[in-house]
């Protein structure tokens, strides 16, 4: 059985961290899962699986997870708060690390309403700071959150989201020192495309001290078309797509869009690279893992360090 994370050994060692992600399919096939996993192995050091994302079914993510060690991959398990109270979470916790699981998400989640179930009820019986410090409280305590003890705790790499994006702009560094002092351990961003806003935010971050703390990868998704920047800009919320990017894309062909979207990813990376407070980055190419490989030689962060 594995003993720690692959990832957190990787940002440890001070190496420039790049994970990746995986939709679980809406249905049984564990081919799927596998056939997504091989554009991706050997190129991230870690794969995001995603809970329900836009509350939609589909495989649990823990089930993924497992699929995806099977394939010599290191998953990030993603968990929300939306569909489960703080007896199932715990439970899960403890089942997926005794399956290899070390490194976990801790998310609020979509809303239901989003989703293929809106008039499904939300559980949110605890909230995303919760889940961090439940966790946290797992494993250096050795403790449930009801106090009680707990036999072998989870040794999981604790990993939360950040949105630096959302108003009051003002406000997100302050989000981001809450969930370090609920115990975070490294936090992945919303994907950007508004490159100052985010300098500004890890400017902040870097003030206060916070990224000494904890480790940042930014996020990044490229953009296949036009059509899909445009309803990220402006069906998303959260989202700060400016119109530079937008005209970028609209300047070239119609079939040369996705690979311009590839272009202004991999500018962004390079500039991550050289970012004080970033220590990675965290690549979405969700339905577009086949992309993954030409997106890491282009921004030139192969091979993948090896660290024991």
């Amino acid at each position: 059985m594995k003993s720690g994370s692959n990832l957190e050994k990787i940002l440890k060692a001070g190496h420039f961290a790049f994970t990746g992600e995986l939709g679980p399919p809406r249905g049984t096939s564990a081919e799927e899962v596998r056939k997504k996993a091989a554009h991706l192995k050997g190129k991230v050091d870690a794969v995001n699986i995603t809970d329900n994302q836009t509350a939609v079914v589909r495989m649990a993510s823990w089930a993924a997870c497992i699929i995806l060690i099977q394939e010599g991959l290191e998953p990030n398990y993603q968990m929300v708060c939306r569909d489960r109270n703080r007896l199932a979470m715990q439970a899960d916790i403890l089942g997926a690390y005794a399956h290899g699981i070390r490194n976990m998400l801790c998310l609020s989640g979509d809303h239901c309403k989003f989703g293929d179930h809106p008039h499904a009820k939300g559980v949110f019986d605890i909230d995303s700071m919760q889940l961090i410090q439940m966790v946290k409280k797992m494993r250096d305590e050795g403790k449930f959150l009801s106090g009680s003890e707990l036999e072998e705790p989870p040794k999981i790499f604790i990993g939360a989201a950040a949105n630096p994006f959302a108003d009051p702009f003002e406000w997100r560094v302050h989000r981001l020192a809450k969930k370090i002092n609920a115990g975070v351990d490294f936090i992945q961003s919303q994907c950007i495309y508004n490159m100052e806003k985010f300098q500004e935010w890890i400017k902040q971050s870097n003030e206060m001290g916070l990224t000494e703390k904890v480790y940042i990868l930014a996020g990044v998704t490229p953009m296949k078309s036009v059509g899909m920047a445009k309803y990220m800009k402006n069906n998303v919320p959260g989202m700060d797509v400016p119109d530079e990017i937008i005209n970028r894309l609209k300047g070239v062909d119609k079939k040369k869009q996705g690979d311009e979207g590839i272009k202004i990813a991999c500018e962004q990376i390079e500039q991550f690279k050289e970012m004080k407070g970033v220590s990675g980055v965290h690549l979405m190419a969700i339905e577009w893992e086949h992309k993954v490989p030409e997106i890491t030689e282009r921004a030139k962060v192969l091979p993948r360090p090896q660290v024991d």
